[in-house]
Order: C-alpha cells, then sequence, then structure tokens
C-alpha cells in the first residue's frame, strides 16, 4: 500500500494549508531579495517623478511675464484678456521706465517689456527673440486697446458685447483622451509586472529543479500544490505592489489637480489592477509549466520564448487600440485569451465597450485560465523530476499519466 510520503503528500496538513506554506516561503524569499526590493523601489519613483514633471511642465507651460511701461491700468487687463483667450497664462509687472525695462528683460525677471507713451508706436523689447505666444499676447492686447479707444471716440462702446458660448459636438473627447492616457499608462505597468513575476516564477521552477531541491519539496508535496502555491504566492506580490503602485499614482494625481475626473481615474486604475489578476494567473501558470521542462537558466529564454512574444503582442496592439478602440483588430483581440487582459483595459477606458462584451471577455479568459491550470500543472508535475537535459511535451504528459 503507498504511504502518504510516497504519494508527496503531509497527512498532517491540508492541501490548502501546504498551498499557503509554499505561497508564504515565495514572499518571503523575494522579499529578502535585495534585487527585487530595489527595482519596486525604483518603480514607485518613476511614477512619482513621472507626476513631478508633469506638475512642473503644467505650472512652466503657457505662462508670459510682461512688463509695462506706460497705462498699466489700461494694458494690463487686455494683455491678462488675450492671454485668457489663447490659453496663455499672463503675468502683469509694471515698470518705471525704459531703462528699468531694460534692466527686467535682460535680467530674465519677464520675458518681454512692452513699452508705450514715448510719442512713438508701441514697442516690445525682448533679450534675444520673441515666441509665438509672447508675440501674439501683446499684439492682441494692444490692437484691443487701440480699437477699443477708437470706438470710443467715436461713440461706440463695447460694455454690452455679449460672450460667445462654445458649444461641443462630442463633449466627452477630451475626458475619453484623458481615459485613454490613463489606462495606457496602467498597461504599461501591467506588462512590465507581468513580465517581471512571471519571470520570477520561471526562474524559480528552474532554480529548484537543477538544485534539487524540487525532490526534497516533493516529498511532502504534490506538485500541483507546489506549483499553486508558487503562483500564488508571487501573485499576491505583484498585485500588492500594483496596488501600491496605482495607489501612489492616483493619490498623486488627485493631490496635484493633474486630472480633471477623478471618478474615472479611479474606475480605470481598478480596472487595470482586475486585468493584473486574469493576466497574471494565465501566464504564471504557462510559464511554470514550459520552464519546468529545462534544467539550466541557460535554456529558459528559448522555452518561454513564445509566451514571451504573446505578452509582447498583447502590449502593442494595445497601443494600437489607445487611436482607435473600435477596430476589428483591437474587438477581435480583446476576446482572445492572453491578449485580452491589456488589450480590453484600453477599450474599456474610451467608453465604446458594451457591458456584456466585458462579461464574455472574462468569462473566456477565465475558462482559458482553468484548461491552462490543468494542462500546465500536467505538464510540471511530468517534467519536474526529469533532468539532464530538455524535456518535450510528449515525454512530460506521458510521465504525468504513468
Amino acid at each position: 500500500m503507498t504511504s502518504d510520503r510516497e504519494r508527496g503528500t503531509n497527512p498532517g496538513m491540508s492541501s490548502a494549508s501546504l498551498v499557503r506554506l509554499v505561497a508564504g516561503r515565495e514572499i518571503s524569499s523575494r522579499l529578502r531579495d535585495r534585487t527585487f526590493l530595489i527595482s519596486s523601489a525604483v518603480i514607485v519613483l518613476l511614477v512619482l517623478g513621472a507626476i513631478v514633471v508633469q506638475v512642473v511642465l503644467s505650472s512652466q507651460s503657457g505662462t508670459t511675464t510682461v512688463g509695462v511701461v506706460g497705462d498699466r491700468a489700461t494694458l494690463g487687463p487686455a494683455l491678462a484678456a488675450q492671454g485668457r483667450a489663447i490659453g496663455v497664462d499672463v503675468v502683469v509687472r509694471g515698470l518705471a521706465d525704459d531703462a528699468a525695462a531694460r534692466r527686467a528683460v535682460d535680467n530674465g525677471d519677464v520675458d518681454g517689456a512692452l513699452v508705450t507713451g514715448s510719442g512713438g508706436p508701441p514697442e516690445l523689447l525682448v533679450k534675444n527673440s520673441a515666441d509665438a505666444p509672447l508675440q501674439a499676447v501683446v499684439q492682441g492686447a494692444v490692437t484691443r486697446v487701440v480699437l477699443t479707444q477708437q470706438l470710443a471716440a467715436a461713440g461706440v462702446s463695447l460694455s454690452a458685447s455679449p460672450q460667445v458660448a462654445v458649444r461641443s459636438l462630442n463633449p466627452g473627447a477630451d475626458r475619453s483622451g484623458e481615459r485613454i492616457a490613463t489606462a495606457l499608462i496602467g498597461v504599461a505597468l501591467l506588462y512590465s509586472l507581468l513580465a517581471l513575476f512571471c519571470q520570477f516564477v520561471a526562474q524559480g521552477v528552474v532554480e529548484e529543479k537543477s538544485s534539487r531541491v524540487v525532490e526534497l519539496l516533493l516529498a511532502t508535496l504534490r506538485p500541483w500544490q507546489l506549483l499553486a502555491g508558487k503562483v500564488l504566492g508571487l501573485g499576491l506580490l505583484g498585485l500588492a505592489q500594483i496596488v501600491v503602485i496605482a495607489g501612489v499614482g492616483v493619490a498623486g494625481a488627485l493631490a496635484f489637480d493633474i486630472v480633471s475626473l477623478p471618478g474615472q481615474l479611479v474606475g480605470t486604475m481598478f480596472t487595470i489592477v482586475a486585468w493584473f489578476v486574469l493576466g497574471y494567473a494565465f501566464y504564471a501558470s504557462v510559464f511554470a509549466a514550459v520552464a519546468s521542462l529545462v534544467s539550466r537558466q541557460e535554456d529558459l529564454p528559448n522555452v518561454i520564448m513564445p509566451t514571451t512574444i504573446l505578452l509582447v503582442a498583447a502590449f502593442v496592439i494595445a497601443i494600437q487600440a489607445a487611436s482607435n478602440p473600435a477596430s476589428t483588430l483591437a474587438t477581435v483581440t480583446s476576446y482572445v485569451p492572453g491578449l485580452s487582459p491589456l488589450v480590453m483595459p484600453v477599450r474599456e477606458a474610451a467608453g465604446t465597450v458594451p457591458a456584456w462584451q466585458v462579461a464574455v471577455s472574462v468569462l473566456i479568459m477565465l475558462a482559458a485560465i482553468a484548461l491552462v491550470v490543468r494542462l500546465g500543472g500536467r505538464i510540471y508535475a511530468g517534467a519536474l523530476l526529469r533532468t539532464g537535459g530538455r524535456t518535450s511535451l510528449r515525454e512530460a504528459l506521458r510521465s504525468e499519466r504513468v
């Protein structure tokens, strides 16, 4: 009669407890890995750096400082109004005379100085050359002041001029663009973490197999328990990481008012996290199964190459889907297992996907995960103890049935 130890089980622990034990071992092992900790910190710093850069660029772009010599009371409001009309934030500074204007321009205190009231035409002083926004602001403001003065001299008042209302034929276009940009950033993060953690899974399988540690583990564990614990442990770690990174990104974007739709931002990041869970379950099982076919780290890139290509293809298609989320390519691939975790979030962000399509895509992905886990588990169990070279899929499946 076959004993529990010979079958690879522990009579004192349930299967769930053994899986949790392996998962805890994987988590603690990675948390002690300096490379993993450094890479995690670098990702968070990159997210924070991107937010800071965006804030700096937003604060600097579209800001023009104009010095005024002369009638500041009239030109100041005109310059500010012209800036608002063309989307430029104008700061007006009063200057005493021409000499003060030259010093301010030369020292960089102002981008340009508008000198009026000297008997000649208005003159714009700049240090080297005037950029387009500065010229547009100054020329528009001077034209407005002169025209208003001429009309007032003719007895015509502009005080009752109506304000022009703006009505967009597609008011959701800007919002959709913001959501898609957020989704693309999230998908890039999702792709990076999927590639990183699935690589951890594959490397761990080969490391245990080459060092013969797996033989000791299988004395108390069944192959599927070892596989489930490894995938679960690293998956929980990856999920925690993407949640932390997403939280930092969302908090930073909201704190610095980078986005105008906080609800949409949070919803998009929640979608990214949910698709990470599905994508990781699929890819990690495949990576673990194919990694068990080899016994050396040098052979690992060859066996995981097809799956890596599928992951890269999903990322490329997701980027293309951002420009046309309703295209045939984006629609079809959002249902294909392995591609859908990266393509569907972009389509969802565009707001063009009916709920039933998302549900169908999720169901197809769940069915694919069940199939991959079952088949991958058989390959993993059949190839795990075969050393000395690369094991074929047929040999692994045949060995598992024996």
